[in-house]
């Protein structure tokens, strides 16, 4: 493990003051004397109700398709455990790293980036949707935890480098020329913000801890759903040995994920020359299949880690602790086209299904229809903490933005229950 980096005063700074805790025994003292400033950031995270309701949020297959999916939740723990060790081993703050992991996802909303097609069609008028942009409004505006001096809500007020460690896309949603980007952290209304966390950062530039954490998405993606993918059936390993269906699905993944598709195809046979792919085609109806597919996926996250810890150090050196914009995370080309193909394994062959694309079709109707009531019946319709927001609005566009806000954070089981009550109101006024 490294020497660790020397965060500043700059990268620990809050956006507003706090008072110390005032319930402690007498005598005593508070276990935040004894915290880092983020390990007090990841414990708000840990805490916070948006990260809970990811338990109820789809990652590939939705919570309720067999009795082990992964979900949002415990893709996003296994993020935060990939980028603490990917950290520890370069020297950067592993609290922080695994926060930018558990806080990657928590602006998605339900139904995954399905859900986030149809709200950014009913933000329209607002200036669209965009999940990264939707995790900051909640780590600085939505989640209940701290009020500033007037009483207005901001967020956990985590500090800079939390923040930034957990901006994918550090940019907001226009680029220079006014064109809207695909991918955004910060919508316009909350540009200020996004200024105040980047203070002192090169423009356009992710710190390291960003990059690790985003590193550490694709690998737990691509590996965890794969493995999910065949214990569901949906996914055949034997595409790997099929040069056929292998180079059509080289092509869709270079469409999807970028990539060349004759570089997917040779990272494809690298996989399948490796022992413990090959043991884990061989089937999962079986207690020895199913250990073989469990180290399937040890030694792949391990192959895509390493591979990125070595080759940051080939890059900058072993003999100094990385942290923030000392350094970029450095993946070998052939590694990350392993991965690559990985992910266009584990998300092709499930979005590609006409079943899944029906149902997906069913919940983007169904959040227009949640729209379209909360609409009409906020601000009384909306959860409380979305009231306040709502009556603090200064114009419609950013009253919409609060009802798209308060669907951004349901689950799938609140939304299905109030399309329910909806259709009933509807049936019985109708």
């Amino acid at each position: 493990m490294a020497r660790q980096y020397a965060y500043d005063d700059n990268d620990l700074a809050r956006m507003h003051s706090e008072a110390p805790k005032g319930s402690m025994k007498h005598g005593t003292h508070s276990a935040d004397a004894h915290r880092s400033a983020f390990a007090r950031d990841r414990a708000r995270v840990l805490h916070s109700a948006a990260l809970r309701r990811l338990a109820d949020k789809t990652q590939v297959v939705g919570p309720g398709d067999g009795d082990i999916p992964r979900t949002r939740l415990t893709h996003s723990l296994e993020v935060g455990q990939i980028a603490r060790g990917i950290a520890a081993e370069l020297g950067a703050d592993p609290d922080l790293a695994d926060l930018a992991g558990l806080t990657h996802d928590i602006g998605h909303p339900p139904y995954g980036h399905n859900g986030e097609v149809a709200l950014n069609e009913i933000a329209a008028d607002c200036g669209g949707f965009e999940g990264n942009a939707q995790t900051l409004r909640i780590l600085v505006r939505l989640e209940p935890k701290i009020l500033d001096a007037t009483g207005a809500p901001c967020g956990l007020n985590l500090t800079r480098a939390a923040l930034d460690a957990s901006a994918k896309y550090p940019w907001t949603a226009l680029d220079p020329q006014g064109n809207t980007r695909r991918k955004y952290s910060a919508y316009e209304e909350d540009a200020q913000l996004l200024a105040w966390i980047r203070q002192g950062a090169p423009e356009g530039r992710r710190c390291l801890e960003a990059q690790i954490m985003d590193w550490s998405d694709d690998v737990a993606y691509s590996v965890h759903d794969v493995e999910d993918g065949i214990l569901s059936q949906r996914i055949n390993l034997d595409v790997l040995w099929d040069t056929v269906e292998l180079a059509a699905l080289a092509d869709k993944g270079a469409q999807a994920f970028g990539g060349d598709p004759a570089q997917l195809v040779e990272a494809a046979g690298r996989l399948a020359s490796l022992p413990v792919v090959q043991a884990a085609a061989e089937g999962v109806h079986s207690l020895e299949a199913a250990v073989a597919l469990k180290r399937m996926t040890s030694e792949l996250v391990g192959r895509f880690v390493t591979a990125a810890v070595a080759g940051t150090r080939a890059t900058v050196g072993t003999d100094k602790p990385l942290g923030r914009y000392t350094a970029d995370l450095t993946v070998p080309a052939d590694i990350e086209a392993e991965v690559v193909m990985l992910k266009a394994i584990a998300v092709l062959y499930v979005m590609d299904m006409p079943r899944h694309q029906r149902r997906q079709a069913r919940e983007r109707e169904r959040l227009h229809r949640i729209a379209d009531y909360l609409i009409q019946a906020a601000p009384g319709g909306l959860d409380p903490v979305f009231q306040w927001f709502y009556e603090h609005a200064d114009d419609d566009a950013a009253r919409l933005r609060v009802i798209v806000d308060n669907i951004a954070s349901m689950t799938e089981s609140r939304v299905q229950r109030m399309d329910q009550e909806i259709a009933a109101i509807s049936a019985a006024y109708g």
